[in-house]
C-alpha cells in the first residue's frame, strides 16, 4: 500500500504493522535481545532528501527506551534525544546525555542499532560554560550524531566553530517563541551569530515557534537560505499566541504545504525532525499524521 493512499488512522495502523517486529525483547537483567528492524514509513520523503526524525521531547511523558519503541513502530528511523530527558523508566535520574557511563552509552547505542535507528541529532547543553563543550562533542561523536541542536550565547561561537570543524559535527541553532529569554526567535538573530562562521554552523528552524511569534514560516525559511542545517517540523493552532498548542502538520497557521514547498524550492536536504509538544491520549496518532503529511507531500511532487 502506498503511503499517500493511507488515511490518518490507516497510516498509523500500517506503521505499527511495519514496526511490530521491532518490539524489544529483553533478558532478565534488562539487556536487549536481537530484534527485527522495522520498515521505513516515509520512503518518498527520503527520496527528496528529507530524512525524517523524531524529537524525544515529543514523548517526554516516558523514558527514552519507552519512546524508542513507539517511534520505531511508526516507521521513523532517527531520533533527537535531549540532555534533560530520562533514559529509562527504572532509573529516571539517568539522562540521555554526556553524563552517561560508557556502559550505558553502549546499551543506548545497541537499542538503537537493534532497530536500525540512528541518534542523528542531539539537543545539547551548549551554554556559557565552554569548559564542558568537549564532553558534549565526545558524546555526540561516540553516538554517531551528525548535528547538535542548541541555543548557545553569542560569545561562545568561535569556540564552537573550532569544535565543529575538529569533530566534523554540525551545530544547528534552535529558536523558541519571542520572549526576553529567547535569543534566536527571529531569523535575523540567527544569521547574526552565523556571520563569519563555517557552514557547519547554521539554523534549526522551529516552524511552530515562528507561528507562535506571529512570523510567517515560509518567509523566515527564505531569509535563512544557505544556512539551514536541520528543521523542526511543527505547526501551531494560533498565530501570535506564545502559548498556542501544537496541532498536526497542515491543521494550524503555518500553511504547511507552503512550508514544504519552500524547503523544496531552497533545495534543502537534511534532517526533518517532528517535534510535537501537545501531550494527549492521541499523541501517537498525531505524530503519525505529521509523518503522513510529509510523505503525502513528497508523493505529490514525486508522482
Amino acid at each position: 500500500m502506498r503511503a499517500d493512499q493511507l488515511s490518518r488512522r490507516g497510516f498509523l495502523v500500517a506503521a505499527g504493522a511495519w514496526g511490530a517486529g521491532a518490539a524489544l525483547a529483553t533478558t532478565a537483567d534488562g539487556a536487549s535481545a536481537e530484534v527485527q528492524k522495522g520498515r521505513l514509513s516515509t520512503p518518498r520523503a527520503e527520496k527528496l532528501g528529507w530524512r525524517l526524525s523524531c524529537g524525544l521531547y515529543t514523548f517526554r511523558d516516558r523514558s527514552f527506551y519507552e519512546a524508542l519503541e513507539v517511534i520505531a513502530a511508526l516507521g521513523i528511523r532517527r531520533v533527537e534525544p535531549a540532555f534533560f530527558l530520562p533514559l529509562s523508566k527504572e532509573q529516571p535520574d539517568l539522562k540521555t546525555s554526556e553524563s552517561l557511563s560508557p556502559a550505558l552509552r553502549r546499551e543506548m547505542k545497541k537499542r538503537l542499532e537493534d532497530r536500525g535507528m540512528q541518534m542523528a541529532s542531539y539537543y545539547a547543553p551548549l551554554d556559557a560554560d565552554a569548559t564542558a563543550f568537549r564532553k558534549v562533542f565526545d558524546f555526540a561523536k561516540e553516538m554517531g550524531v551528525e548535528t547538535l541542536v542548541a541555543e548557545p550565547p553569542a560569545q561562545v561561537f568561535e569556540t564552537l566553530d573550532g569544535l565543529c570543524a575538529e569533530y566534523k559535527i554540525n551545530l544547528a541553532i534552535h529558536n523558541h517563541p519571542e520572549s526576553a529569554e529567547s535569543k534566536y526567535w527571529k531569523p535575523e538573530n540567527v544569521l547574526k551569530v552565523c556571520e563569519g562562521r563555517s557552514k557547519l554552523i547554521g539554523a534549526c528552524p522551529d516552524t511552530g515557534h515562528w507561528v507562535r511569534s506571529g512570523l510567517n514560516p515560509a518567509e523566515c525559511l527564505r531569509k535563512l537560505e544557505g544556512r539551514i542545517v536541520a528543521v523542526h517540523l511543527k505547526d501551531a493552532a494560533e498565530s501570535g499566541n506564545r502559548e498556542s498548542r501544537d496541532v498536526p502538520l497542515g491543521e494550524g497557521k503555518a500553511n504547511y504545504t507552503q512550508v514544504l514547498q519552500t524547503l523544496r524550492a531552497l533545495k534543502f536536504r537534511g534532517l526533518t525532525t517532528i517535534e510535537y509538544e501537545h501531550l494527549s491520549p492521541q499523541l501517537v496518532e498525531d505524530v503519525a499524521q505529521c509523518a503522513k503529511f510529509v510523505e503525502d507531500f513528497a508523493a505529490s511532487v514525486d508522482a
